[in-house]
């Protein structure tokens, strides 16, 4: 790319603005070097690491790389076996610190996400966790090292320890017993040495070295006779410490001098790593979006906008370009937009092809281009003689002796600055050129001629800027197809030019330039009375839908009333049903009390087994009335383990057999298995999620609530013993009718051996009834012939 494409469309900000989102010199340096490809697979790599380094920022929150620093010179030294000093080990140390923090970061907390384009990065890094934890045991700060780091180290500073406080205790004594000949009540030091400030007058009075005097020569820096030994045995240890120091060094520099290749490959790592998470950064401060990338030299911005504007101000713009047509003129007043729209197309192109994302929104396609050329802007040199058209011409004429059919070339006001007629002479041959050349073109201008271009040739298609002559404020929308309109006439009136200078300028425009304006805003007025006529039939739709909602949902309401009432008048009768039957059968059983000894028993028997048929008759009429299945299953598609409802009772089931031949099948509902048609089912849809017992409970209605209940509260045994045989046949009578109609599968009648008549008689009970499928004497466990066991059928 040509660098004065780069300077004239503003890519040098987005660089630094880039690099200010690097935490470390190294990726901003990598930032500051990055330039646009013009291969389309690095092209498309680049784009997935940002990409991929946004996703992670968004799933783990952002990663710092501070303390990330260039060691490639102290990797030289170590190569050829050189020591490394104590700032240059604390660099190593940080870089490794980063490295482990950073191979932290990229670790995959679920294993079964799918590697990203950064995975290979993050696992080229290798934290060498020991080395780097020896030279922070060994090394505080950039001043001092630890008296651990050696053995030899911790004597030497432990002996210079013991030495200066004997030094101390030394001079304090001296202090104290010639306070008179002192100048100041202090031990101070000259040249390594601790002396005492002597009067000059007393100096011979105070045995020992003088190292140096005050600037008036009032005050002698004596070292006293008594300390001169041990200070000399502490400048011995100083200079042993200083050799232990070096060997400490010299240990760490040959403990790291094995990893020098891990080392250089961690700051490289790093630096890009840094590097691609800036441009993450930058993505995520403008709300950008990966475009995509093609070789047809297509592109489609949606809602593209630019990044150098106010966020809050920018208005959007769509634009296409290279699918029907590879040349794009655009006209408008000035301050319209016109050259925002040129930059953003080109700045969008640089900053896709250096694998940044773009401000605009997913799907946006880019062509990768070998050159990008544009002529924007004021080139006038004073310098060079150049006039404003002289300077464009000079840049025009470089662009066609290099653009191509891989180039876009964007251009501003194309030939503006001399005479109109010349000009747009040519502008037309230059823009005919190009377009022979198949280049991809955009260019901005006042010329009615190059509307007139755009209209007639094909593969040039015409654009403007929107412009409110209402406000005199631009709109600032791009709209293709369409050719703009100066509104030259409009805004002077608005802005007060009397109507007569006006109509004089009207009349002096040529019969055919007045024509093509009055054609212009007559497509402009058709162009905004469709938008609105098209607003008007979104909304209208809208209004449709929402109605149409709307009457679904009150014919649905409407529906489960109606199934409600139903419901609920079907639960009544059965209500009423059951208690007139209880009251008839506790009359029945009072009035055999009574008729035991008139031996009516038989005839009372008799009519109460008829009063009992009629009463089941009337509740299967009732159960018949709930609502029918909304669809009709067929016996084919039914399969055990189909969960089913059972309309008459309203309760969902489990299918437990295959229906037989005349549709009937056995259904588990619960702890309830009954036999029901097919004709009486409905199939559920499996639930997403299963729902706690309390929530299906309360859903139950109807007479399944009556049954459930019912059922809950028959026991599945009935003891008679103690009972005569009068007592006992009514209640249990009673018993097989609830237990039945609770749908229980089987009883358990407790009767006793004793003399055999209560079990005869409740044997003979048990022939005469027409629901109880077979009865047998209960087996070793179940009680044996104290007990009948009763199946239902």
């Amino acid at each position: 790319m040509n660098a004065k494409s780069l300077k004239t469309l503003e890519y040098d900000k987005i660089i630094a603005q880039l690099g200010e989102y690097a935490s470390s010199p190294l990726g901003r340096r990598l930032c500051e070097d990055l330039l646009p490809s013009s291969d389309i697979d690095e092209i498309r790599q680049n784009q997935a690491e940002t990409s991929d380094a946004l996703t992670r920022v968004r799933q783990k929150g952002s990663i710092s790389f501070s303390g990330l620093r260039d060691v490639k010179d102290s990797l030289k030294r170590l190569e050829i076996g050189s020591s490394l000093g104590i700032t240059e080990l604390l660099s190593v140390s940080s870089l490794l610190t980063v490295s482990a923090r950073a191979k932290a970061y990229g670790r995959h907390e679920d294993s079964e996400l799918p590697d990203d384009s950064l995975e290979g990065f993050f696992s080229m890094l290798e934290p060498l966790t020991p080395l780097n934890t020896e030279i922070k045991r060994c090394i505080l700060s950039e001043d001092e090292i630890s008296d651990d780091a050696s053995p030899g180290l911790r004597h030497v500073r432990r002996s210079m320890k013991v030495i200066n406080d004997r030094v101390h205790t030394q001079l304090n004594a001296l202090l104290n017993s010639n306070r008179t000949y002192l100048q100041d009540a202090v031990i101070t030091m000259r040249d390594g040495r601790y002396c005492l400030p002597v009067k000059a007058e007393y100096k011979n009075q105070v045995s020992g070295m003088v190292h140096d005097q005050s600037a008036t020569g009032s005050t002698l820096f004596i070292e006293p006779m008594a300390v001169i030994q041990l200070n000399n045995q502490l400048r011995e240890l100083e200079i042993q410490e200083k050799k232990e120091i070096e060997a400490v060094l010299a240990d760490l520099s040959s403990q790291a001098s094995p990893y020098v290749e891990e080392i250089r490959q961690n700051q490289d790592t790093l630096a890009r790593l840094d590097f691609i998470f800036a441009k993450a950064a930058l993505s995520r401060h403008y709300k950008c979006s990966e475009p995509v990338f093609n070789a047809r030299g297509y592109l489609n911005i949606k809602e593209g906008r630019h990044p150098l504007l106010d966020p809050s101000k920018v208005v959007p713009i769509n634009i296409h370009l290279g699918k029907n047509f590879d040349l794009l003129i655009v006209t408008g007043p000035n301050t319209g937009g016109k050259t925002v729209s040129l930059k953003t197309v080109g700045l969008f192109t640089l900053m896709g092809q250096a694998g940044l994302h773009i401000p605009a929104f997913d799907g946006s396609e880019l062509a990768v281009f070998e050159e990008i050329f544009a002529d924007i802007g004021d080139e006038q040199s004073i310098e060079q003689s150049l006039s404003t058209f002289s300077a464009h011409m000079t840049n025009i004429v470089s662009i066609l002796q290099q653009a191509d059919s891989r180039s876009l070339c964007l251009f501003d006001e194309l030939g503006a600055g001399t005479d109109p007629t010349e000009g747009a002479a040519l502008a037309m041959a230059i823009l005919s050129f190009l377009h022979n050349m198949q280049c991809r073109t955009m260019a901005t201008t006042h010329y009615s001629e190059l509307k007139v271009y755009a209209l007639t040739t094909p593969g040039v298609e015409n654009a403007c800027c929107e412009f409110s002559v209402e406000n005199l404020q631009p709109t600032y929308r791009l709209l293709i197809g369409i050719p703009g309109k100066s509104n030259a006439f409009a805004i002077s009136k608005k802005l007060g030019l009397p109507d007569f200078i006006i109509e004089d300028a009207k009349g002096r425009l040529e019969a055919n330039d007045e024509t093509f304006e009055d054609l212009i805003a007559h497509l402009e007025e058709s162009r905004v009375t469709i938008e609105k006529e098209q607003e008007e039939i979104r909304a209208y739709k809208e209004e449709a839908a929402k109605l149409k909602s709307r009457l679904a949902q009150k014919e649905e309401r409407l529906d489960d009333r109606k199934e409600k009432l139903l419901r609920q008048a079907n639960e009544e009768a059965q209500r009423i049903l059951r208690e007139a039957k209880e009251t008839a059968d506790q009359t029945i059983k009072n009035v055999n009390r009574l008729a035991a000894s008139s031996g009516v028993n038989k005839e009372l028997e008799a009519e109460r087994a008829k009063l009992r048929e009629k009463m089941n008759q009337v509740d299967q009429k009732l159960a018949i009335k709930t609502k029918g299945p909304k669809k009709t299953i067929s016996p084919k598609t039914l399969q055990v383990g189909d969960t089913v409802k059972v309309l008459s009772l309203n309760l969902n089931g489990t299918v437990s057999t295959l229906p037989n031949a005349k549709g009937d099948l056995y259904v588990q509902m619960g702890i309830l298995r009954s036999q029901v048609n097919i004709k009486d089912l409905e199939m559920v849809e499996e639930p997403a999620a299963q729902e706690p017992a309390g929530k299906k409970e309360s859903r139950k209605t109807g007479s399944g609530k009556i049954k459930m209940s019912k059922s809950f509260s028959v026991s599945p045994e009935i003891n008679l013993i103690g009972m005569t045989t009068d007592e006992a046949v009514p209640i249990l009578d009673k018993y097989l009718d609830d237990a039945y109609l609770a749908h229980l599968p089987q009883v358990r009648v407790v009767h006793g051996r004793g003399t055999g008549a209560l079990r005869a008689a409740v044997h003979k009970k048990l022939k005469r009834l027409r629901y109880v499928q077979e009865f047998r004497l209960g087996e070793f466990g179940e009680g044996d012939s104290g007990v009948t066991i009763v199946i239902f059928k």
